[in-house]
């Protein structure tokens, strides 16, 4: 029997799916946007240790102010140690960099150890570094601490070397560097213990100020009166005679 000619099987034809754009954004958009909802979390709790103080701040008042659950706050931080001690260590790290970028600015000691006092007052009158002056490492896990104190002394040594450089170059009086630092960093941290936002001076006048008076102190320094030109001598009247 002869075998008849069959034609090849025809094509299916498939129809193109409509492209939909997933809801969750590529990668990178999520990462990026669960990094600024985390830092939310932590500028917000900074603020609220402040002003009532880390053991009167609870997980569920944070969320509060955030508009959010509680469950929601486990997913960009642990629990409220993990909160305090990133909250530390951003005021502490803010204020490495200012330092460190007022000294990679160059000049005379005297004038980088300006800058860099101006650098540390403007962070403890925000959220973070008011954090570190009013909370404190204190209050954060023991195995912590070593890492936020190792932070500290930086900000200490930087300090300390800017004033006896300061004094090398005859610029500051001589001093004991290491009491000299000890004194600007105090008086300048209290600052983040007192200031309040929106009072009758800005953070930045206040900061002005406190460095002007550590720099220049209080005692006013009277002028020197020069001599006077010598004259004619007049000679006395007869009632003085």
């Amino acid at each position: 029997m002869a075998k008849t000619a069959t034609s090849p099987p025809a094509r299916r034809r498939t129809r193109a799916l409509p492209v939909v754009e997933s809801p969750w954004g590529p990668a990178d958009r999520r990462q990026q946007q669960r990094q600024t909802k985390r830092n939310a979390v932590l500028s917000t709790a900074a603020e609220m240790f402040n002003e009532r103080g880390f053991h009167a701040t609870s997980l569920d008042d944070i969320a509060a102010r955030l508009h959010v659950t509680k469950p929601t706050l486990y997913y960009y931080v642990k629990n409220k140690d993990e909160i305090l001690l990133e909250c530390v260590r951003k005021g502490l790290h803010l204020t490495l960099e200012g330092i460190e970028a007022s000294r990679a600015a160059g000049g005379r000691a005297i004038d980088q150890l300006r800058a860099c006092m101006l650098a540390y007052g403007h962070v403890v009158t925000q959220p973070f570094g008011m954090c570190v002056i009013r909370v404190g490492d204190q209050e954060v896990p023991v195995e912590s601490r070593i890492e936020l104190r190792r932070l500290k002394s930086l900000i200490d040594q930087a300090f300390r070397r800017l004033v006896a450089a300061g004094v090398e170059e005859g610029s500051l009086r001589p001093c004991d560097p290491k009491l000299t630092a000890f004194t600007i960093a105090g008086g300048l941290s209290w600052i983040g213990r007192w200031y309040q936002p929106g009072g009758e001076r800005s953070g930045d006048e206040i900061v002005q100020q406190c460095v002007a008076t550590l720099m220049d102190g209080v005692v006013h320094r009277a002028h020197t009166v020069p001599p006077s030109k010598p004259g004619r001598r007049q000679r006395p009247s007869a009632a003085s005679a």
